[in-house]
């Protein structure tokens, strides 16, 4: 059966950046911030509006809603899942998204500040879209795009699902989460209230993809302790806990293990945050690999540069903190090879060349299938997240809706 849709993600996904959800990583709410309610109670208002009756917002900031099944066969429930917050790498108030029509490969200069351009040659997949629509914010802000596109996506695909009853599908569950950027996107999700069988994050980058591998990630913390005096009487006693720290930095590898030097399936170590003083300094890592042995080395060798410098200083003090941050979704969905199939051939159906690949990162996928919920990642056209410089594509949006209802409708088939 084909498609007859009346696409309505541009005008939404224009709604939804124009909001400012950015998490906090420092806040210790939940959600991180309060205005990330605000997108949640437009969306509960959105999803009243085309009949989803039991849409929610709860007191954490989830948005839980149900299209209800419209066969009669017994169909596993899925659902679909995006996080409404922005990143805080970047400001997301005051956006002002701007519609580049029938883009033709030219270089897009942001118009409130000049220096920042979009250059064709630096995005090769703008290359991708020629004669296409493209959306960009204006030069002071990122877009939202990631993963507001994924939620215009989830609404659009909700709405024609919804007005749509000869395409047949059973019970799809709908996941709207907070502070994803930061870590903590499914802490407060109520898998027996959401009720779903297997989930799909709707947050990936390039038309077609679907990702079923994910990196794992560890936090990994070295906490310095030095020792004080007085600067003009210091001579032989003063040892610097910043000076140390700043000694761990600069022994890392310069050709390998850091993000700026890895590709692929390589992992590293990235030092995302130092400060102290005098007496006490930390450096807060990030260290990502695909597999669980990879991690321990990566992290084996970042001990022992900071056993090496502290070598050089008996009189300070040093420990390193491990801390688990999320896992290879591969290694649940792995036993569940029909999740990430029936999304390719759902890709496929919206006339797409399914591209199936790992993230050199996480989603909340990654979590949600270690707590019981295999959940793979499909492409929602979002690019260079996280900057100023972000863009998305008016017509991979619109695919992304696309395949979310031919997903729906491939379960109910292989039901």
């Amino acid at each position: 059966m084909s498609l007859s849709f009346q696409h309505q993600v541009l005008d939404r996904f224009l709604r939804y950046v124009v909001i400012d959800t950015q998490s906090d990583p420092e806040s210790k709410t939940i959600p991180s911030t309060e205005k990330q309610k605000n997108l949640g109670k437009l969306l509960v208002k959105e999803l009243h509006e085309i009949g989803i009756s039991d849409a929610k917002l709860d007191k954490y900031g989830y948005v839980y809603a149900t299209i209800p099944a419209n066969t009669t066969k017994n169909v596993p429930v899925i659902c679909y899942c995006s996080h409404m917050d922005t990143s805080p790498d970047a400001s997301g108030a005051g956006v002002k998204p701007i519609v580049h029509r029938n883009y033709q490969g030219q270089d897009l200069v942001l118009p409130d500040d000049p220096t920042q351009v979009i250059r064709a040659k630096e995005h090769p997949d703008l290359l991708e879209q020629i004669g296409n629509d493209i959306v960009t914010a204006s030069g002071t802000t990122l877009l939202g795009a990631d993963n507001k596109a994924g939620v215009a996506a989830i609404m659009d695909a909700a709405h024609y699902l919804m007005t749509h009853p000869e395409w047949k599908h059973g019970v799809i569950k709908i996941l709207f989460t907070p502070d994803e950027e930061i870590g903590r996107g499914v802490d407060k999700v109520n898998i027996k209230k959401l009720g779903a069988q297997f989930a799909y994050t709707v947050d990936g980058e390039r038309l077609g993809s679907i990702e079923d591998e994910t990196f794992s990630a560890d936090a990994a913390v070295i906490t310095i302790e030095g020792v004080s005096a007085h600067p003009g009487f210091a001579k032989g006693k003063m040892v610097s806990a910043i000076k140390i720290a700043a000694a761990i930095i600069e022994r890392l590898p310069k050709d390998r293990l850091s993000p700026e030097t890895t590709e692929g399936r390589e992992g590293f170590v990235h030092p995302g945050l130092i400060s102290g003083s005098l007496e006490s300094a930390t450096i807060r890592f990030i260290v990502r690999d695909f597999t669980l042995e990879g991690l321990k080395k990566h992290e084996d060798e970042l001990r022992a540069i900071m056993e090496s410098v502290l070598a050089e200083y008996p009189a300070a003090k040093g420990k390193m903190e491990i801390i688990e941050q999320y896992r290879n979704m591969k290694e649940v969905l792995k036993d569940y090879p029909q999740v990430a199939a029936h999304a390719v051939e759902a890709i496929k159906r919206a006339g797409i060349t399914p591209h199936l690949s790992s993230i050199r990162g996480g989603t909340d996928g990654s979590r949600l299938s270690f707590m019981g919920l295999p959940c793979p990642n499909i492409f929602a056209g979002e690019h260079a997240f996280h900057s100023r410089l972000e863009w998305v594509s008016v017509q991979d949006m619109e695919k992304a809706a696309e395949t979310l209802v031919h997903l729906a409708g491939v379960w109910e088939e292989h039901s």
